[in-house]
């Protein structure tokens, strides 16, 4: 009887000391350190959203005003190509006069042409106020993405796949084709000049050799 006495007086005794020590073990300042890192890592947090946030909207208004200056140049791409068959046609009923027939003297035929003339200069204007521009096409370099080859011309004295006629002149509107240009190319001619300050001592001599030899 008496140890069990014992056991329960040294029972009552473990519960306050083990709260004591439980007390004793809760550092405030470890607490706040540890309450300081959540808030910094979520402050972290917060930013790198706020941030994407910002950049997202700045690529979407530059993306916009991007399809908006693209909307407002190409709008009349289609109108602008109808117009090019109009003027087309202008140039043939031009080219059609004969020379003979302009000097002729005859007045109701000059002022028929004049009118043509000043009508398919205007529609030139026009055209080209609203963007479309002529593409370079006699003597240039041929570029596959500009012109169109219809057909090749031997024996020329322009060097190879430079364009020595054009059909048709070619159009752009902003930085996009409207229509290509149609041309004719030089084949089988002598090779493209040699800009030899693009080459070392070496590299000219070979490149001159070459270019004799092709001669």
């Amino acid at each position: 009887m008496q140890e069990d006495n014992d056991n329960i007086d040294d029972e009552n005794l473990d519960i306050p000391l083990n709260e004591e020590n439980e007390n004793q073990e809760i550092d405030p300042i470890a607490a706040l350190n540890a309450e300081n890192e959540i808030l910094v890592a979520d402050n972290a947090d917060m930013k790198d959203r706020l941030l994407r946030t910002i950049a997202e909207m700045e690529n979407l208004r530059k993306r916009t005003a991007r399809e908006v200056g693209e909307a407002r140049t190409y709008a009349i791409a289609n109108f602008a190509r109808d117009m090019l068959g109009a003027t087309d046609n202008l140039s043939r009923a031009l080219s059609a006069v004969p020379k003979e027939a302009r000097e002729s003297g005859d007045k109701i035929l000059d002022s028929l042409v004049e009118g043509i003339e000043m009508t398919d200069r205007e529609m030139q204007r026009l055209l080209q106020a609203n963007g479309v521009k002529p593409i370079l096409a006699l003597g240039e370099k041929f570029d596959p993405h500009k012109h169109q080859a219809m057909f090749e011309v031997p024996n020329s004295s322009e060097p190879d796949g430079t364009i020595v006629e054009e059909i048709q002149p070619g159009f752009v509107i902003g930085e996009r084709i409207l229509r290509p240009a149609l041309v004719g190319i030089a084949k089988g001619s002598k090779p493209p000049k040699v800009d030899e300050k693009q080459f070392e001592d070496g590299d000219i001599s070979f490149s001159k050799q070459y270019i004799d030899k092709q001669a």
